[in-house]
């Protein structure tokens, strides 16, 4: 069977990154580079030359990134991606003529053989070259070929001297002839975010505990708050679900399945006689308080994130308006949701393999379309991995298309490749298994795999060393120390992180009974009055940090993230840097929140450009502390109750 051109000779495979033979889409944000590597050959012994392809979905013209030779027929190439949308990115390459001659040519100059018809051929090369040229390199090379023609007769040092014009082979590499080139035969999608979706520190806070004590705060009462949330330096403020919540089944404190009158809910149990997904609870305000909260919230250079959470109290209007969107068990009554021996009367999961799922998609989309139009452009989605796949591919798909700045946070503590598949659907960021992380050997694991290819081209991680639901055992036992370098390790491990405050500010660690992640008077049961001034606060360490991290672009990223080596478990040591080690971070952490640790540390100083028989400089930011090194081998002690970790900026 003939191919459609039998001329074409360079062969194209091996291309990464390509997720699941590019199906899914690569993540980036506005200019963030992509590098690729692709293996290129062709029979024979001829030299090929190829680019990269690459363009915004929506346009028509293609830009071009040249591809350079590593080894064993692998190339690489990079490109930059400057606006957020989709774009798409291929491989071309072709069999070059002028470098296969320009090649042997040099071989038989240095042997000192006639080389009289090989300038000829040259020439005619050349010559071709010059008609695909324009203006002032046309003429040059136009020539430059009649040079070829009329240098047979000189010395064999002057034919060199012209045959290898590095002036000139720049020219034929502007102008190749790419009559028989092949091109691979897919274009590969990408998905460019803006900058936030890589960098970004998150806030998790209940407007209904922002009032004053015992009583349901609203949205004036969180306007009030936002000084104090600006001045910890967070640019994202997530509210869990602000809707109203359903009566029937009503958890109360603690969770207890018996609720008070005056018990509260859980925010997470949506749906009431007052509404649903597009409704406001009504004691937090109007859908004009929200947008002035909004308004108020932008003022300070934060977003606002919402919870998005598909699923429904036994009151929400759906489960009267839509029973078929929920699923029925024999004796009539709706399956709610468990996760046994654990039951939640208080919700209803929505049936994903409902007939009606058409129109169940569409509304579920029309939330989120809602709500944009509200001002809201994150969204941090619940437990995505219960619900369908697909769903999310399309409306996450669906919603970009006509707002590419909207970003979705996968609530996902599930297995890793669910975590990963909810990547490739389109989720911008995930949370991830940090919180269960303590350990040296396990921080150090799990973050190569976090920040290396394949899964950072599909993932991109958002920290939590708390959540309500979480309330890791490390934070329990630990004390004050615990918080303090878990927050470290958070902010400066991954570029996007959040915390839950203000519980995790002030220390809260009291566990609802030994050996549970619940906190005890759980705020996702009740209303909660929180000392924000406590003695115990880690808040000016928190502001301190996030000054840091707006200040040093090598923290912004997580793709330079490199732990280093030091002679005790209890200490890990990291670096991030800027492409041209213009900025250059060294983490130091404790991980014994109980006693003073020390050891000795290698950094690989050649790495950063630092000459290692000289002295160098670390600035610690955290105190503005100044210390000077020697060498590759330094000492470090730390104590975790007076000084817990270093964030070093490091010059020569």
């Amino acid at each position: 069977m003939l191919v459609a051109e039998g001329r074409k000779r360079v062969q194209i495979e091996g291309i990464s990154p390509e997720i699941d033979g590019g199906k899914f889409p690569i993540k980036r944000t506005t200019g963030e580079s992509l590098r690729v590597e692709v293996d290129m050959f062709c029979d024979g012994h001829d030299e090929i030359s190829g680019v990269i392809l690459y363009r915004k979905e929506d346009s028509p013209a293609w830009l071009e990134a040249p591809l350079f030779y590593l080894v064993n027929d692998r190339w690489y190439g990079n490109f930059t991606v400057t606006e957020i949308g989709r774009y798409v990115y291929t491989i071309t390459a072709w069999v070059d003529h002028f470098l296969t001659w320009r090649k042997a040519m040099g071989k038989k100059v240095q042997a000192g053989q006639d080389v009289s018809v090989d300038l000829l051929i040259g020439a005619q090369l050349v010559e071709a070259a010059s008609q695909r040229a324009t203006g002032n390199d046309q003429s040059q090379l136009q020539s430059w070929a009649e040079t070829l023609r009329l240098i047979q007769k000189e010395d064999p040092y002057n034919i060199e001297q012209k045959v290898f014009s590095e002036h000139i082979a720049g020219l034929m590499k502007k102008y190749p002839d790419r009559s028989f080139a092949t091109t691979y035969e897919k274009e590969l999608p990408i998905v460019v975010d803006r900058e936030k979706a890589r960098f970004s520190a998150w806030y998790e806070m209940f407007p209904r505990s922002c009032g004053q004590p015992e009583k349901h705060g609203n949205f004036k009462d969180a306007i009030a708050r936002l000084p104090y949330i600006a001045e910890l330096g967070f640019d994202v403020l997530y509210l869990p679900p602000i809707h109203p919540i359903g009566y029937q089944f009503r958890k109360g404190k603690n969770n207890s399945t018996t609720a008070e009158p005056a018990d509260v809910g859980v925010p997470w149990g949506i749906g009431s006689a007052d509404g649903g997904h597009k409704a406001i609870h009504p004691d937090l305000g109007t859908i004009a308080d929200f947008k002035e909260f909004v308004k108020k919230v932008a003022e300070y250079n934060i977003e606002i994130a919402l919870d998005l959470a598909y699923q429904c109290s036994p009151d929400h209007p759906y489960v009267k308006e839509h029973p078929q969107w929920f699923k029925s068990r024999p004796d009539g009554t709706i399956q709610y949701a468990e996760n046994p021996p654990k039951k939640y009367q208080d919700i209803y999961p929505i049936d994903f393999e409902t007939e009606d799922w058409e129109n169940l998609w569409q509304e579920l989309k029309s939330v989120v379309d809602f709500w944009i139009e509200q001002g809201v452009k994150i969204f941090r989605v619940d437990n995505p991995h219960t619900k369908s796949f697909y769903f999310w591919e399309w409306m996450i798909g669906e919603v970009k298309k006509k707002h590419p700045e909207v970003l979705f946070l996968a609530e996902a503590f599930t297995r890793p490749k669910m975590m990963y598949r909810l990547g490739k659907m389109g989720f911008s960021q995930s949370y991830t298994y940090f919180t269960w992380r303590n350990a040296k050997w396990e921080l150090s694991q799990y973050f190569t795999e976090l920040t290396t290819p394949p899964a950072s081209d599909i993932f991109r991680p958002n920290v939590w060393p708390n959540t309500p639901d979480i309330l890791h055992e490390y934070l329990q036992h630990g004390g004050r120390p615990a918080f303090m370098i878990r927050y470290v390790l958070a902010a400066t491990l991954a570029a996007t992180y959040g915390i839950y405050g203000p519980a995790f500010e002030v220390c809260e660690n009291r566990p609802v009974r030994p050996g549970s992640e619940e906190y005890l008077d759980s705020e996702k049961y009740q209303i909660r009055h929180w000392d924000l001034n406590s003695p115990y606060s880690i808040k000016n360490m928190i502001s301190r940090v996030n000054g840091i991290r707006r200040t040093h672009r090598a923290l912004q990223s997580n793709q330079s993230l490199k732990f280093q080596e030091i002679n005790n478990e209890q200490i890990i040591c990291y670096t991030k840097q800027t492409e041209d080690l213009s900025d250059i971070i060294l983490v130091v952490v404790n991980l014994d929140p109980f006693n003073t640790q020390s050891g000795w540390m290698y950094l690989p100083l050649q790495t950063f450009g630092i000459d290692a028989s000289q002295a160098y400089e670390l600035h610690d930011l955290l105190n503005d502390e100044h210390y000077t090194w020697r060498g590759e081998y330094n000492y470090l002690e730390l104590n975790p109750y007076q000084k817990p970790a270093h964030i070093f900026w490091l010059r020569q």
